[in-house]
């Protein structure tokens, strides 16, 4: 595992393989790797057998967490890769309170994107 793993693993305290986000949305495993493809979601590769893996925290019941795919576009626009997204959704934030992505599972997602914008001032 590299540095950065190690740092974004002990930040995110959960995370699921693509076939199980494919049962918990409903839909085809092709389509979970779509959404990967398209930023909708962050996979990295983790374990073992370095498979790709999603933070259970962006999973909400049977759907994405609401505002997730806008506030990823925005961070990614601002040049964030997906590990600097990673750790800057599951880092606390005192003024927030909690991490940018308790905000959102929260349904506080405006602040958060207000925030995620102001990174690139």
């Amino acid at each position: 595992m590299t540095e950065i793993d190690t740092k974004i693993d002990a930040l995110v305290p959960a995370w699921l393989h693509l076939p199980d986000i494919a049962e918990m949305l409903d839909v085809e495993v092709t389509r979970v790797r779509q959404l990967v493809k398209e930023g909708q979601l962050i996979a990295v590769r983790r374990g073992e057998n370095r498979t790709l893996q999603v933070p259970a925290d962006f999973i909400d019941g049977t759907k994405l967490v609401k505002g997730l795919t806008g506030l990823l576009t925005v961070l990614r626009d601002d040049g964030f890769s997906d590990e600097e997204m990673l750790e800057w959704l599951f880092t606390a934030d005192d003024t927030l309170p909690g991490t940018p992505v308790q905000a959102l599972r929260e349904n506080r997602g405006t602040e958060v994107k207000r925030r995620a914008q102001a990174l690139a001032l």
